[in-house]
Order: C-alpha cells, then sequence, then structure tokens
C-alpha cells in the first residue's frame, strides 16, 4: 500500500511537472514537437508548441499581456457592454456616440495612426479606448494603457533608490510600445518637467508614427502648444467628438446643484394666465409666451429667452418646460444665476470635493439649460467672464438652452446681447404684465351667471 501511495505521489509529481499532457501522442507529453523539415531548412532543429497545450500557452500569454498592458480594473470595457446611446436624448448627440463607436471598432481592427477621443466627463471615451486595447490584446497586439497623471509618476517613481524599473527601459517601453492608450490628456500636473517628458513621448511616437489613442477633456487650447501641433495634424490624427451627457449619472439633478426639484409645482398644469385680470397686449404676450414654451418643450431645439420683471411667470415657465423634459427622459439643470457663479466659487475651497473644471463642464454639456434670473450688471469681471463663457459655448454648439431674466438691453453687455437676440437660434418672449399677486379678479356685477 505504502508502494502504491509513494507511485501515486510520484506519478502525479511528474504529470505536473510535464509541460504537454501524457497521453498526448504528438509531443508524448513534452509539451513541444520538432518542425517536420529537412536539413538545412531554416526551421529545422526548432520546437514550436504543441497542439495539446495551445491554449494553455494562449491564455498564458494573454494574461501576461494583461498585465503588461496596465489595463487593470477597465479589462472588462468591452466594444460588447458599450452603450452606442448613453443617456443622450437628442439625436445628433446619440449619433456622435454612435459614429465614435464604430470609428473606435474599425481602429482596433486596423491600429493604424493615431485616434483622438475628445468630450467630456463620463462620455465613453475611457471605455472606448479601453475596449481598443483589449481588442488589440485579443488580436496579440502588444498594447500599453496607462492615463497621463499616472504615465508621469510612474516616471518619477523610477528616481527613487529603491526602484526596481531603470528610467531609461520604463521611458523607451512608453515610446516604442506597438500600441499606447494615453487617457486624460490634459490632467497632468502642468510642471516644466512634465510638459517635457509628455512633449518628448508625444514627438517620438508622432516622428515615428506608431498607433496611439489618445482621450481629453481639455480644450485643446489649453494644451502644451507643442503637443498641440501634433494633435491637429489631419494626415496622422483622427479626431472623434463625444457630444454625450455623463454616462455615470441619469439626470443632471444628481450632480447636486440643479434646483428643479424645488420648482416642483411649476408645471403647465397649473400655469395661471390670468384671464379677466389682464388685458390687451400684457394679456397677448403671456398668452404667446405660454404657447411658446409648450412648443419648445415638445421639441428644444435652439434657445428660448424669458424676459420680464419679478412674478410675470417667466421662471414657471422655463420649470414647467424642464419638467416636461425631464418627465420624457431628457436631462435637464435648472439653477439660478447667482446660485450658478457660487457654486463655481466653492469649488476653489481647500474642502471642496468638486473640481472647477468638472462642475463648469457639467453645465456647459448638460443637455437642456435653464438659467433662471440671468443678469451681468452688478457681477464681477470674473464673474460675467465666466458667464460669457458659459453662453458663447452653448451658442456655438447650439444646445437647447432657455434663459429668464429681467434685465433690459442696456444693463447686458453688447456681446451678451448678440447672442441671446440671435433670430436664427432664440425664441424671444417679453412679458409686459405686472407681477401676479394670486389673487383671482372679482367677477363683475352682474355676471353671476
Amino acid at each position: 500500500m505504502a508502494k502504491t501511495a509513494n507511485a501515486t505521489k510520484t506519478g502525479s509529481a511528474d504529470r505536473a511537472a510535464q509541460p504537454g499532457q501524457l497521453e498526448c501522442t504528438q509531443c508524448n507529453g513534452l509539451g513541444y514537437i520538432a518542425s517536420d523539415v529537412p536539413p538545412g531548412h531554416p526551421a529545422f532543429g526548432r520546437l514550436h508548441v504543441c497542439v495539446c497545450r495551445a491554449q494553455e500557452v494562449q491564455r498564458a500569454q494573454d494574461q501576461q499581456r494583461l498585465q503588461v498592458s496596465s489595463l487593470g480594473a477597465l479589462a472588462d470595457k468591452s466594444f460588447d457592454n458599450f452603450l452606442p446611446e448613453g443617456h443622450a436624448t437628442n439625436p445628433r448627440q446619440r449619433e456622435s456616440v454612435r459614429r465614435a463607436m464604430e470609428l473606435a471598432q474599425r481602429y482596433a481592427a486596423s491600429p493604424r495612426g493615431w485616434l483622438l477621443l475628445h468630450g467630456t466627463y463620463g462620455c465613453g471615451k475611457t471605455h472606448l479606448a479601453a475596449a481598443i486595447a483589449a481588442q488589440c490584446l485579443a488580436n496579440g497586439v502588444p498594447v500599453l494603457f496607462v492615463t497621463v497623471p499616472d504615465l508621469l509618476d510612474h516616471l518619477r517613481a523610477t528616481f527613487s533608490p529603491d526602484s526596481s524599473v531603470a528610467y531609461d527601459a520604463l521611458f523607451d517601453t512608453m515610446r516604442n510600445t506597438p500600441l499606447l492608450v494615453l487617457d486624460d490628456l490634459g490632467a497632468e500636473s502642468a510642471t516644466a518637467w512634465a510638459q517635457e517628458k509628455l512633449y518628448q513621448l508625444v514627438n517620438h511616437r508622432y516622428t515615428n508614427k506608431l498607433p496611439t489613442v489618445i482621450t481629453s477633456n481639455m480644450d485643446l487650447e489649453r494644451i502644451d502648444p507643442r503637443v498641440r501641433s501634433r494633435l491637429v495634424d489631419v494626415d496622422l490624427v483622427r479626431k472623434v467628438m463625444l457630444d454625450a451627457p455623463d454616462f455615470r449619472r441619469a439626470e443632471a439633478e444628481q450632480t447636486g446643484i440643479s434646483a428643479l426639484e424645488n420648482y416642483r409645482s411649476h408645471t403647465f398644469e397649473n400655469f395661471e394666465l390670468r384671464q379677466g385680470e389682464l388685458s390687451g397686449d400684457a394679456l397677448r404676450r403671456l398668452a404667446a409666451a405660454y404657447e411658446a414654451a409648450q412648443r419648445y418643450a415638445e421639441n428644444p431645439v435652439g434657445w428660448l429667452v424669458l424676459v420680464g420683471g419679478h412674478g410675470t411667470g417667466k421662471t414657471h415657465l422655463a420649470a414647467a418646460v424642464a419638467h416636461r423634459r425631464v418627465d420624457s427622459g431628457m436631462t435637464a439643470l435648472f439653477i439660478t444665476c447667482l446660485d450658478l457663479l457660487d457654486h463655481l466659487r466653492a469649488t476653489f475651497s481647500p474642502d471642496s470635493q468638486v473640481r472647477y473644471d468638472k462642475l463648469f463642464n457639467e453645465v456647459r454639456e448638460t443637455p437642456l439649460l435653464v438659467l433662471d434670473d440671468l443678469l451681468t450688471e452688478s457681477a464681477t469681471p470674473w464673474a460675467r467672464e465666466k458667464l460669457l463663457q458659459l453662453i458663447d459655448h452653448r451658442y456655438v454648439k447650439q444646445s437647447p438652452t432657455i434663459v429668464t431674466m429681467a434685465a433690459a438691453k442696456s444693463e447686458i453687455s453688447e456681446r451678451l446681447e448678440t447672442r441671446l437676440n440671435d433670430p436664427r437660434l432664440s425664441t424671444i418672449c417679453v412679458l409686459t404684465c405686472p407681477s401676479y399677486k394670486g389673487h383671482k379678479p372679482e367677477r363683475a356685477k352682474g355676471r353671476h351667471r
């Protein structure tokens, strides 16, 4: 019994030590077979992996490539689990995401040149970049996936006395890997050393036309001009814009800055048209604004500008539009001008959990923005500049926007006035009625019937 047991142990050890399968008739358990070629052939005497362990070797190679790629937690990102429409409800946005996915798939099938995926936070660009990397790894292409801030941290770490990796070796790997994915370009620390290292890396791959995928949410004008000049080379770089809301949030209210919930009672159904109280031009203008707001709620294209004094109903109508769009599945952000500026200033506090650029981008890119009580007359130069940047951005992109304001033309800047009063984009409703006090008009005598 003891002998049998020992023999069994020995047999198990021998089996574990064998690189191939013992019952394989091709290699007799060796795991490798010689090339069947005559002497003098270049492959004579060379061994290649036997079919009995090909899958095992393939899995090991795939695992090694995955470890080298640094994909890590993003390894599960694929084209199969990418949502080609995300949370976009605007047809133009849906089309931009679908188009980006198609181009990413083409690039993954044949990685040549550069692919620049550009868009705001959470629009899906990192997912697509990771899917490209995963597909290329599956096709046997060595890939290095790294966020730009991490890349620079890795390079800095090589100068430590405890580092097991030499700077030159690591940098050479980054420069010459068959496919490099640089995620989040523009988020790195803008030190002179960081800019120089990044430029050296980008320039090397640009000069040698090495396949490279880059993602960024940064305005290219704010990137190092030397790097930017490479990114705008249309002969090498294919720029893909993802014009979509954040995949990671279903509604803009989750950012915590939208005040739409505070106006939940402001709907079309309970809007008071004040018939019997108003007459003439004031009544006609109020009714026209009500109808314009309903049309806009059904098809939010361009801008809706509601101008009027306090209590005329402009905020009620703006909130009613936002509620109607949210009910239909569209993301809407409702905020007063002063509150927006306060939120932006608060991001500069050391205790802030929100980055300024992230918050500002979310406001700029939200599918429907309601900017209530716009004013610039008493704003600081910084506040005026932020508002103009916001208005300019949405004006150029023709993003659906509702603006309410009480200011006369003389109280807003000429630059802002040209945006708000553009007849090609804006529907302007001026409400001239007096402030609504909430009192129903008394019936005239003799008309009780």
